[in-house]
């Protein structure tokens, strides 16, 4: 690109399909042109905390300390 040409801002949709956006229409991208991808927040997308709060405050056994020390507890790390 040469010195002081702009690049013109523009927006596609798209969706990803096996791991890869595929773009809903045909567009005319160069090799090898930098794109940034946002990702629109639909229904089907659940908080993690949404998908684990049947698990949480079940785990019985543990020391008081294990959240705030859990990497001594898993991996054998020094308490700090």
């Amino acid at each position: 690109m040469e010195s002081g040409s702009k690049v013109q801002q523009m927006t596609y949709k798209g969706h990803i399909k096996n791991g890869s956006v595929v773009l809903d229409q045909p567009v005319p991208l160069p090799d090898g042109a930098e794109v940034t991808v946002d990702l629109v927040p639909t229904e089907s997308v659940v908080p993690l905390f949404e998908s684990l709060k049947d698990a949480i405050g079940k785990v019985e056994g543990l020391p008081p300390d294990a959240s705030s020390h859990k990497r001594h507890y898993l991996y054998g790390h020094l308490k700090s």
